[in-house]
């Protein structure tokens, strides 16, 4: 287990560390370097217990002890040791731009993307998915991580995310997600709306979550749900795109009352995985 003690800054053994704070730097610089970061020990340990690897581990010393059995772990794994930084808590803050006080970070491989079609027909031991989702343009990485702690909650079979949708691996939407997006399947769904098609070619119902007068209630959906659901949910304010909508199967809407008109849309997709739960349970 190679420990390295840290004084300084300026190493380029941090580089992936650095910045932490920067969301328009790292949603480029992650993805681009085929890495990402995992934050919090139990974060990790999800990580590590999905089968991803660690580059390198950064924690104060400290956390040490509590995260030794888990330091033996990956410092044993097929490339060879992955080297753990130690500093204090202050140079850490430095370093990443935030106080450190989750236990560790770890800059982890980023494994490939799956496509479509091969993420769909791999879930349910091989027997496809159900029910998916659709994350259209949901920019807003804790709205993200909030939809994939539902889906895993509530037992969606798999997620997709629209090309200009946030990053799922971004350490924000992997900690308000609770290392769910480890156990979730998903993948990019690129293009779209034209992968509506594509979804509807694997044998997909996609029903489109948005205000409408043609749409019907989410009640009407639940009740006599189709045997492969997609449901579609759309970004923050702006909801679905009209040609998505347009392109969709069917148009559903949640039931309101007291004046409102939406929710916003994690609860949107938590109110929808939860419906059609019940339905197919």
């Amino acid at each position: 287990m190679p420990l390295h003690h840290l004084t300084a800054v300026d190493d380029e053994r941090l580089d992936d560390y650095v910045r932490l704070t920067d969301v328009a730097l790292r949603s480029k610089h992650e993805p681009a370097r085929g890495m990402y970061i995992a934050e919090s020990s139990t974060v990790i340990r999800r990580a590590v217990a999905a089968g991803h690897r660690p580059r390198s581990l950064l924690m104060a010393e400290r956390w040490l002890p509590d995260l030794a059995d888990l330091i033996e772990e990956v410092g044993a794994g097929r490339d060879g040791d992955v080297p753990v930084f130690v500093a204090e808590p202050a140079l850490l803050e430095e370093i990443t731009g935030f106080h450190l006080h989750r236990g560790a970070l770890a800059a982890m491989h980023r494994p490939p993307l799956a496509s479509v079609h091969d993420l769909l027909s791999g879930v349910r031991d091989g027997a496809g998915a159900r029910r998916v989702a659709v994350l259209e343009d949901v920019v807003d990485h804790t709205n993200v991580g909030a939809a994939f702690r539902s889906a895993a909650a509530l037992g969606v079979d798999a997620v997709l995310v629209t090309p200009r949708c946030a990053d799922p691996l971004y350490r924000r939407s992997v900690r308000v997600s609770m290392g769910t997006v480890f156990q979730v399947p998903w993948t990019r769904i690129d293009p779209w709306p034209e992968g509506i098609a594509t979804l509807r070619a694997e044998g997909f119902v996609t029903a489109a979550l948005a205000l409408s007068e043609e749409a019907v209630t989410l009640d009407e959906l639940a009740a006599d749900p189709p045997e492969r659901l997609v449901l579609v949910l759309g970004t923050e304010g702006d909801g679905l795109r009209r040609a998505t909508v347009e392109g969709a199967d069917t148009v559903v809407r949640i039931p309101m009352a007291g004046g409102v008109d939406s929710l916003n849309v994690a609860a949107a997709a938590a109110v929808a995985f939860w419906a059609t739960r019940v339905a197919s349970s």
